[in-house]
């Protein structure tokens, strides 16, 4: 972040340089520009080729041109200070910023098996983006057959939320009918939303629809009432307004268009729980977290290089340091072992020794002796084999 700033301190000197020469050279090309249009209809009236200038008309056209030599070279001379501030922008990249990130990769990480799940992964991401055409390009150009089922919900997803975007609630209400059950399931008031959604836009519309919209709030709002009674009788109370202009109302707020992107961030939610599937595509969550984490990696890197230990870590499949991505990137509970202080892993998984305490399976094996294990935490005893292997 520190590095961040350095650099945006020397680009704002850049800007903030070019700015200044800009606004001074433009007042005063303009005020040349004016002169030289002054002389140029001056002596566009002369008509004898003979015509001899008087001293006076000398000397304005001299005193002109120099002038504007100086305005040219002065130009030049900060043109060429640009050149020096833009390479001292160059300079702190470079001071800053570490463009070498093969010390934290490892050659053939993404080869064989992987490069396809790698491939398959960006092509979600595609469909996910509703880069659908894209998504088919990269998969006949890779070879990659992915089924059916990876790309079917996500063009029906895109075809609802294009109709979202324009305002059209059709497409959704009939998605969200249809999948009634498993929306209420999961607690999905998106339903409710999009009638609501669809109920404001008749109000919109005047005391000639006053009528529908009463017909329309008696036919949906019923099944609503015993989650959303309070939001309901918002709703029956802007009717009370509709005479008059509803849009300097109490109920004003009815119109705000945060309740269309309200709408469709909770039909993304509610779609991909619905479909078994996150709401962030798993390639964007990677990206993000590798930023967060790129600068820390770097640095560990840097000290190992310099202590002449960086086989430690490039035979291992874990990262040399904890790193905390912040809470929004906790998906899943973890263990680390407290007798290793080692993250557990599908190879080294967490164990439950008879006496309910966790240690992870090295820790298992180095503790044991023969056929006895002494709890590190307290004086139970047992066989090693009757251990038990735990997931959370």
């Amino acid at each position: 972040m520190e590095g961040c700033e350095t650099v945006e301190r020397e680009v704002d000197r850049v800007t903030t340089k070019i700015r200044n020469v800009q606004n001074i050279f433009s007042r005063e090309a303009n005020k040349l520009c004016d002169q030289l249009n002054i002389l140029r209809k001056e002596f566009g009236e002369v008509v004898d080729e003979n015509y001899v200038l008087s001293n006076d008309q000398s000397s304005i056209l001299l005193e002109t041109m120099s002038r504007v030599k100086n305005l040219v070279g002065r130009l030049a001379t900060d043109h060429r200070d640009f050149h020096s501030a833009v390479s001292k922008v160059g300079k702190a990249i470079d001071r800053n910023f570490n463009v070498d990130f093969g010390t934290i990769t490892r050659d053939g990480i993404f080869s064989g098996e992987r490069a396809q799940i790698l491939t398959q992964v960006v092509c979600q991401h595609l469909y996910r983006q509703g880069l659908l055409d894209i998504g088919e390009a990269l998969c006949q150009e890779s070879a990659l057959n992915l089924e059916p089922k990876y790309k079917e919900p996500f063009v029906e997803l895109h075809r609802i939320l294009d109709g979202l975007v324009v305002r059209d609630l059709e497409p959704a209400l009939n998605w969200a009918y249809e999948n009634r059950q498993a929306l209420n399931a999961q607690g999905s008031s998106l339903e409710f939303k999009l009638h609501r959604l669809a109920f404001i836009n008749l109000i919109k519309l005047g005391p000639r629809h006053q009528a529908e919209a009463i017909h329309y709030a008696r036919a949906n709002f019923s099944q609503f009432v015993s989650k959303h009674e309070k939001e309901i009788q918002v709703l029956m109370g802007s009717l009370l307004y509709i005479p008059g202009t509803i849009e300097n109302s109490p109920y004003s707020y009815l119109f705000d268009s945060a309740l269309w992107d309200d709408i469709h961030e909770t039909f993304i939610k509610d779609a991909c729980a619905r479909l078994g599937l996150s709401v962030d595509s798993p390639l964007a969550v990677c990206f993000q977290a590798g930023c967060i984490a790129l600068p820390a990696l770097l640095n560990i890197c840097q000290v190992m290089q310099a202590r002449q230990v960086t086989n430690i870590w490039s035979g291992k499949d874990e990262l040399p340091i904890e790193i905390d991505l912040g809470k929004e990137f906790h998906y899943h509970s973890i263990f680390a072992c407290p007798i290793l202080r080692q993250q557990a892993s599908e190879t080294n998984p967490p164990m439950r020794l008879t006496c309910g305490h966790v240690i992870s399976r090295d820790a298992l094996h180095k503790l044991a002796s023969g056929n006895k294990l002494k709890c590190p935490y307290c004086p139970g005893e047992q066989n090693p084999a009757d251990a038990r292997q735990i997931s959370f």
